[in-house]
């Protein structure tokens, strides 16, 4: 049975999942339909600095996820290697959901470059560093907890030295999946992000439930220092790097990242444990669709459907049009969870099927 402790695990998790999303697709119309003379503009660098955070999110809770799958397997007594498969196969369905979804866009974005279906997006980079980290299924979750630790740290730093090195000899595809660019979703630095949320997700596992509030206090205290600690490194006149850009590849920015993840986190556990509780949450909801949430708003915001929308909006009309959407989002996302119940409901109001057949005389 599910007890009160471990519902509150999956709503916090659920909760700051939907955060994301809400800040994904305010960054996204924000991106696609603000005019290009009002970009210079706070509300335009506040929303995309802002916007930063979803990929980030999205893959260290995919780490989580990933660590409790590791530690279930662990715990029904699958062997190693087993036990590494299984989370192999994870990899696979993201990479079989990531081609779809290109197929999908490079469909309906006609006439489009065949290079389009391999671009790495962000579901790509789940696939890929699901691949590479699935070997830590091998160690015990207590293990797992710190290794991935390091991982995480590893990728982070080394992020730098593997934008400097030569790659040329590389077919592009390849490259993408492995090197800094702006442009796409590399394994350097992003997969930091799931390696963190793999310790993460570890350390959830491994701790008794009652010990989860202090593991969240302690959460928000390593978070925040993190921040102050990144900021601080960031300003200093030098650095251990030849050459090093913050937004692309610097540790200092992909820890800062983490460190707002980890209060974000805090906050969320705090808030559904002795806030919103048991009650419906419009975040939270956006959260356990995630997935469809990002699929569709995609295509309607970067395709053809509300082309007349395109850089053509001023900041107070696309602060509407992120409303609009997210009220969409909200709206398909509570019919796929909810379309069972309204679905009985119609039936049950005489709606949609038609009037209850009833029995007559002589039948």
């Amino acid at each position: 049975m599910k007890t009160k402790t471990s519902s509150y695990r999956l709503q916090y998790l659920d909760w700051v999942r939907g955060l994301g999303a809400v800040i994904m697709l305010q960054g996204h119309v924000f991106d696609s339909f603000l005019k290009p003379d009002q970009r210079d503009g706070g509300p335009f660098v506040l929303s995309q600095f802002v916007g930063g955070m979803p990929p980030a999110i999205f893959l260290f809770l995919t780490g989580v996820t990933l660590a409790f799958l590791m530690d279930t397997t662990e715990r029904k007594g699958l062997p190693p290697w087993e036990r590494m498969t299984t989370a192999f196969r994870r990899s696979g369905y993201l990479f079989f959901l990531a081609f779809a979804f290109r197929i999908q866009l490079w469909a309906f974005s006609q006439p489009a470059p065949w290079t389009d279906l391999f671009r790495v997006d962000v579901l790509n980079c789940m696939g890929f560093a699901i691949a590479v980290l699935s070997v830590m299924a091998l160690f015990r979750t207590v293990e797992r907890a710190r290794l991935c630790a390091i991982l995480g740290l590893a990728i982070a730093f080394a992020a730098p030295l593997i934008s400097q090195m030569d790659w040329s000899g590389l077919p592009w595809m390849v490259r993408q999946y492995v090197i800094p660019d702006y442009r796409f979703f590399g394994f350097f630095p992003w997969a930091a992000y799931l390696a963190f949320g793999m310790s993460a997700g570890s350390i959830i596992r491994a701790i008794p439930q009652e010990a989860t509030e202090r593991a969240m206090q302690w959460a928000a205290i390593v978070g925040g220092g993190l921040i102050l600690a990144c900021q601080y490194v960031a300003g200093l006149p030098y650095s251990i790097y030849a050459k090093s850009e913050y937004w692309l590849n610097s540790p200092a920015q992909i820890l800062t990242k983490q460190g707002v993840m980890l209060l974000v986190l805090a906050l969320a556990f705090l808030w559904t444990r002795y806030g919103a509780k048991d009650g419906w949450s419009w975040v939270r909801q956006l959260g356990t669709t995630s997935l469809l949430v990002y699929w569709v708003h995609i295509e309607l915001v970067y395709g053809r459907w509300l082309w007349f929308f395109k850089n053509g909006l001023t900041v107070l009309q696309t602060v509407v049009a992120a409303l609009s959407l997210i009220l969409l989002m909200l709206a398909i996302s509570t019919l796929k969870t909810e379309r069972h119940r309204l679905v009985a409901m119609l039936a049950d109001l005489g709606w949609w099927f038609g009037p209850k057949p009833e029995r007559v005389p002589g039948d």
